[in-house]
């Protein structure tokens, strides 16, 4: 996304779509101009599944966030890579279970922090945007926001969810889980989702035509093996494996399904175990 602040004024770059944009476009929003759409129109002509893998991914973060309130009672949830704000966000999902439960969303993008400030007058109590790169997680740990919500010790679920392909494999994004999962509460929860393909051809095309319409190192699409890496050394829940994210716990037969599978969100839920002190000799 390519934009500015002149005073109070958020100026656009329309030139190049925004994959916050794209991805609010797939998901039925308005927050998306002509250069987004389009572009998903050359993207769905690669890949027709891709509306539905959308929908799919948005479904899971639903279903995990009130899964991790309802079942594992976490209170606390950190959002990397937010992206627009879609109903019901995770705020609602997690206050629904209880309403003090508290969310920082964290999106580079400064058309996402604008609409976010907004979507803070709900409940400034509770609910926080950060306008950080989720690469930097020095800054974001520091920043207030964060560190009220490790304050107490609680479980945290920091959310991973359609954002770690945006990530090049040059600014190791199995490290950026690492770091975070080092920072968190005992006790706390990753819930990852990432676009994936074991077709190497594809991968190569989405990966060439994704780095060229936007305007940042997009990143790519991984294999489910290199996806898989991501859950390393951690326990995951409700699943014996990393799949499809539509399989995770879905509500019924009628959730939302790709009628093909190009390309999909591989990723699950997982508990961050800390390994347990030596015994006194």
């Amino acid at each position: 996304m390519r934009g500015r602040k002149c005073g109070e004024r958020l100026i656009l770059d329309l030139s190049k779509p925004s994959i916050a944009r794209m991805y609010d476009f797939l998901l039925g929003g308005t927050d998306n101009y002509a250069v987004d759409r389009e572009t998903c129109e050359a993207l769905l002509a690669m890949a027709p599944s891709t509306r539905e893998l959308a929908l799919v991914n948005r479904a899971f973060l639903v279903r995990s966030v009130r899964y991790l309130a309802r079942e594992c009672g976490v209170r606390h949830f950190l959002d990397h890579g937010s992206g627009l704000p879609t109903r019901p966000n995770v705020h609602q999902v997690a206050q629904d279970v209880d309403p003090s439960s508290q969310v920082v969303y964290i999106d580079k993008d400064p058309v996402v922090y604008a609409h976010g400030r907004g979507m803070l007058a709900e409940d400034p109590h509770t609910t926080a945007v950060l306008n950080a790169d989720i690469r930097h997680t020095d800054h974001i740990f520091e920043s207030p926001e964060v560190r009220r919500l490790v304050a107490d010790g609680r479980p945290v679920a920091a959310l991973f969810v359609s954002v770690l392909h945006c990530v090049p494999s040059s600014d190791e994004p199995w490290d950026l889980v690492r770091r975070v999962a080092e920072r968190l509460p005992a006790g706390s929860y990753l819930v990852i989702s990432h676009l994936a393909s074991d077709d190497a051809e594809l991968r190569v095309r989405i990966t060439d035509f994704m780095a060229d319409v936007t305007d940042d190192r997009w990143g790519e699409v991984r294999s489910t093996k290199e996806v898989a890496r991501f859950f390393d050394g951690f326990e995951l829940l409700e699943a014996d494996r990393p799949d499809e994210v539509s399989s995770w716990r879905p509500d019924s037969d009628l959730a939302p399904r790709q009628r093909s599978k190009e390309w999909v969100n591989y990723g699950g839920v997982a508990r961050i175990s800390r390994p347990s002190a030596p015994e006194p000799g």
